[in-house]
């Protein structure tokens, strides 16, 4: 799937991040972006959104659900085809959360560490299964 054709749901809660995140992956040539400041905002675009989000790129710390919920929440509705959680956790305690996601068997494909690389974040989308 072309970049240009990959859906892609952000969720951010920090403005400047968000702002920015938004801004690189536009950059990087995705086009088909859709972004939000909260997993309520979140819900609401997947609830309105014609088809799946191919990729739902989430902050693991969000003031209303956690981002691994989200994608779990998500992906059961199927609302998402895949997931990348961004965050500025430990890598331990990023590596457990993937742990968990593989353990309820969510699309997770790995997570990000703030700010977003474009060869760290296209390494990850190599995995999708899209």
């Amino acid at each position: 799937m072309a970049k240009d054709d990959l859906r892609i749901l952000l969720v951010e809660d920090h403005p400047f991040q968000l702002r920015a995140t938004q801004y690189l992956l536009e950059s990087y040539g995705f086009t088909q972006l859709t972004a939000t400041d909260s997993a309520k905002g979140a819900v609401d675009e997947m609830l309105g959104a014609v088809q799946p989000f191919d990729i739902l790129l989430c902050d693991q710390c969000l003031p209303d659900l956690t981002g691994l919920d989200l994608v779990q929440f998500a992906s059961h509705r199927g609302m998402i085809r895949q997931a990348i959680l961004l965050s500025s956790l430990t890598s331990i305690e990023l590596d457990g959360l993937e742990k968990k996601a593989t353990q309820h068997g969510l699309p997770l494909l790995g997570y990000l560490t703030k700010p977003l690389k474009q060869t760290e974040f296209r390494n990850l989308l190599t995995l999708a299964s899209l």
